[in-house]
């Protein structure tokens, strides 16, 4: 640690020392502080990016997933904070990606008054195998929680996550009042929080 002093802050080597409890001790505690330290601005910059509270913490859950699931392969050639924002911006452009529609251009017969060729966007609802990769690799991240979770959050969590139901969606799905449907989600995802934090055990 001593070679890093020069190179860093005092938070990064803080940061660097929680890595090593985590990694070589399975230090729940340190899991622990390195996402109370960095829970809120991840969330806030993943935030700024997609403007929906939901898809934000659902995206801060799944970016320290995968953060936690691989830190023993961190290496200290930069700060974790650096490290960590890479994985969630990667993983925020990947949703955003998956949400834009997926057009295919058609020309058709007709032109404008200026005589140019019209063409309209026709959307593609077949997903692209990057988008079913992604798919894929998110429900084998999330899975690993849903089934520690209690029974009447189980069927909420693969709605939201897995069949990617907007709240409304799952309200009439399980015919139960927004509300419920909110504070339930919410409170699912404190327990998958907190599961990321002790991710050794469940993973």
């Amino acid at each position: 640690m001593e070679e890093l002093e020069g190179r860093f802050s005092t938070k990064a080597l803080e940061d660097f020392r929680l890595i090593d409890e985590a990694v070589n001790n399975n230090n729940e505690q340190a899991f622990a502080k390195l996402m109370q330290r960095y829970k809120r601005p991840v969330y806030h910059m993943i935030l700024k990016m997609v403007r929906n509270v939901d898809d934000a913490e659902d995206l801060t859950i799944e970016s320290f997933a995968k953060a936690f699931k691989s830190l023993h392969r961190f290496k200290k050639d930069f700060t974790f904070s650096t490290w960590l924002f890479r994985i969630a911006t990667n993983n925020t452009i990947d949703h955003i990606r998956k949400k834009k529609l997926n057009t295919l251009s058609i020309s058709n017969t007709f032109t404008d008054d200026n005589g140019e060729g019209v063409s309209i966007d026709v959307e593609d609802e077949n997903p692209n195998p990057q988008e079913e990769a992604i798919k894929a690799q998110k429900e084998e991240l999330i899975q690993v929680f849903v089934d520690k979770l209690p029974p009447k959050y189980q069927k909420l969590v693969r709605l939201r996550y897995f069949n990617e139901l907007s709240y409304e969606e799952i309200a009439a799905e399980i015919e139960a009042p927004l509300g419920t449907v909110k504070a339930q989600l919410h409170r699912a995802r404190e327990l998958m929080f907190e599961m990321v934090k002790n991710k050794r055990e469940h993973i």
